[in-house]
């Protein structure tokens, strides 16, 4: 058995701690490496790198937030929103109760109309919105960069000043073509004259105008050399019938026959609706020749129906005329004889 010592109950000397190994030491270098670093890149990523971030995201976040609000009108404007009783005084502000679109109730291309009309301009408002957004973007990011953007913005001056002398038909032509757009001048489906293009409007673009000539010729009109524009299809036309007589017939007979054959015409399902006012025989002789007297029959009509509701006056007047005896249905010219 164990005998117990003095030297037993002594207290022993403290166990040395073991050394670090090499890998710990390697590692505890790395994580103050990656900490330096990260500090390090830190310090330099909140510097220009984080502003010019900052500036693209929020010139990006502008631009879509206008092209939406762009986008939002002018698909509104271009198809139309239904009209809506108004339930409180907030609507008033909304919209005007009391407006009327009287293009579109007069013509019936007045939505195609409206709708290039709208979207051309809801393009060239995109367009600007580019551009603008994207050359402020540019000069916080130089300004960021430290680059002196007063000369470049110098440069660019001159540089736009020469470009609009050396296009200035070019830039008078876009301008042209937006204010016929806005303006509404004329559009898709009228009948224009514009200077020696006359005929149907096919497209309105920034820059030129299409007309299509009732013998097939497609004219392109530029927007700039436009001076005056006669538009024949707007809101409302107006159709003419000249009727001519022989000199020598009773001016009251003429007249009396003729308004018969224009409340035939305005009787008519087929034309009644297309009067916006009841047809009328003008007041008086408009014309004396040798051989004829001259008349004429006109009403307003709806815009584009002035054409076919003339030869319908035409021939109902042929017919009432002949009735009264003013026309000779026997009179035929024989040809000469050699």
């Amino acid at each position: 058995m164990l005998t117990p010592t003095p030297t037993m109950f002594l207290p022993s000397a403290s166990t040395p701690e073991p050394e670090p190994t090499q890998s710990e030491n390697i590692l505890e270098q790395t994580s103050d490496l990656a900490g330096w670093a990260g500090s390090e890149f830190w310090e330099w990523f909140s510097g220009w790198p984080l502003a010019v971030i900052i500036i693209v995201v929020v010139g990006i976040v502008l631009l879509v937030l206008v092209r939406r609000v762009i986008n939002h009108v002018t698909e509104r404007i271009a198809t139309g929103s239904p009209r809506q009783s108004q339930s409180s005084w907030r609507d008033w502000f909304r919209k005007a109760p009391l407006v009327k679109d009287a293009i579109a109730v007069a013509n019936p291309l007045a939505h195609e109309r409206r709708a290039q009309r709208a979207r051309t301009v809801g393009s060239v408002l995109n367009s600007t919105a580019n551009i603008a957004v994207g050359v402020m973007v540019l000069l916080a990011v130089l300004g960021e960069l430290g680059v002196n953007v007063a000369p470049l913005l110098a440069t660019a001056g001159v540089a736009g000043v020469a470009l609009g002398f050396g296009a200035q038909s070019l830039v008078r032509d876009f301008i042209s073509g937006i204010l016929i757009l806005i303006e509404d001048q004329y559009g898709v489906g009228d009948v224009v004259v514009l200077g020696a293009a006359e005929g149907v409007v096919e497209e309105v673009q920034l820059r030129i105008t299409q007309v299509r000539g009732l013998d097939g010729t497609l004219w392109y009109v530029r927007n700039g050399e436009i001076l005056s524009a006669g538009n024949r299809t707007q809101r409302w036309s107006r159709a003419l019938a000249e009727v001519r007589v022989p000199v020598d017939t009773d001016v009251d007979l003429v007249r009396a026959a003729l308004g018969r054959a224009a409340d035939a015409v305005a009787a008519d399902e087929t034309y009644a609706a297309e009067f916006l006012e009841p047809p009328a025989v003008r007041n008086g002789v408009d014309a004396v020749s040798d051989f004829t007297m001259a008349f004429t029959v006109l009403a307003q009509v709806r815009p584009g129906m002035q054409w076919e509701i003339s030869r319908e006056l035409l021939r109902a007047s042929q017919r009432e005329l002949l009735a009264a005896g003013v026309l000779r249905s026997d009179a035929i010219l024989e040809p000469d004889e050699g």
